[in-house]
């Protein structure tokens, strides 16, 4: 199993390159179920995710073709994907592969749609919490799908096509509206979703973020997670990574999903202070983190021990970084170009 190497405690200087989003690649890969025409998606990052996802389309029958650099591209440019989903041959998603991935039950959406049935493997467990799909299910029977669960799958059926509703989420939920969107495009009549999830995969714009530093140190902060606009539970992990160096104590609470808090204990083995009260951890800010072993406990998690890992003297090695393979494309080549001791050992 791979491990990262890193020697911290250098100053980084340089340009770091921002690959294609996952969270856009995997529901955009899954949408070309909805059509037979082909359809081409540029800059989708190297990702095992992505790996796995083409995997799973496959077995619906999908062919995909996927072209590596061509003339005048950058090498931070991903891969072009060629989706035809001409000829769906299998409406079902086996357990064996649905389990290694959470995404991939949105498979169910463009095919209860567009073949008027589907029978897709519930989900496995998840280190994050349990990411129920129950808000899932309610967004297609209100779609008009017939739904029963029959041995740990969820079998959808529509035989005159799916008709559309209004659909009102309880609560905001990405899955809920990348399923309902989705479905909704091939129903019949108009569909109205509210309380829709508006994170910025679903709501994509050209605009950019800027970060500089100001040369006074860092700062506490007191923050707590929410779905868009308010800070995103994907960033909390590597927040407290930042914070284990503020000057003061912090706070940060997770409402979103539970166990989210793994990487505590990983980041106190580099030496930094954090206790976890319920739903919220305290930090106190410390001048100075020293390398050690860690271990990687989910993808968020894994990349914040890489940044705390930076920032401490000495040598730490990262274990099971097949997390950062699943979502970080080009993690060690990124940070080497801007002056990093870091590097991969396979064992």
């Amino acid at each position: 199993m791979d491990r990262i190497r890193i020697v911290g405690g250098k100053e980084l200087k340089g340009t770091i390159p921002i690959s294609g989003a996952k969270n856009a690649a995997l529901p955009l890969m899954i949408a070309a179920l909805l059509s037979e025409d082909t359809l081409i998606l540029d800059n989708v990052p190297r990702l095992a995710d992505v790996a796995q996802l083409q995997r799973i389309l496959g077995n619906h029958g999908v062919d995909i073709t996927s072209l590596g650099k061509r003339p005048g591209d950058r090498p931070s440019q991903g891969q072009t994907l060629h989706i035809s989903a001409a000829n769906i041959i299998d409406t079902t998603a086996p357990y064996e592969l649905v389990s290694r991935m959470r995404a991939s039950f949105w498979v169910i959406a463009p095919l209860i749609a567009r073949m008027r049935e589907a029978r897709v493997s519930l989900p496995g467990g998840c280190a994050i919490g349990t990411r129920p799909v129950d808000l899932l299910i309610m967004a297609l029977e209100k779609l008009g799908a017939d739904i029963s669960i029959d041995g740990g799958y969820v079998v959808a059926s529509a035989p005159r096509g799916l008709s559309g509703a209004n659909i009102d989420f309880p609560k905001v939920t990405v899955s809920g509206t990348h399923v309902a969107l989705m479905a909704a495009t091939l129903a019949s009549g108009t569909t109205v979703i509210a309380n829709a999830a508006c994170e910025p995969e679903i709501a994509v714009n050209p605009e950019g973020i800027r970060v500089a530093r100001n040369g006074g140190g860092i700062r506490p902060v007191t923050v707590a997670t929410a779905p868009f606009p308010g800070f995103p539970t994907d960033l909390q992990a590597q927040l407290m990574a930042l914070m284990v160096r503020a000057q003061g104590s912090s706070e940060i609470t997770e409402t979103i999903f539970e166990n989210r808090f793994m990487h505590v204990q990983e980041l106190a083995r580099l030496g930094a202070k954090i206790s976890l009260s319920g739903e919220t951890a305290r930090i106190e800010g410390i001048a100075q983190l020293r390398g050690a072993p860690v271990m990687a406990t989910d993808l968020r998690a894994s990349v914040s021990l890489v940044i705390a890992a930076l920032a401490a003297e000495g040598e730490t090695m990262v274990n099971r970084v097949y997390h950062l393979d699943r979502g970080f494309e080009r993690l060690e080549e990124k940070l080497k170009a801007c002056g990093a001791t870091i590097e991969r050992i396979s064992d």
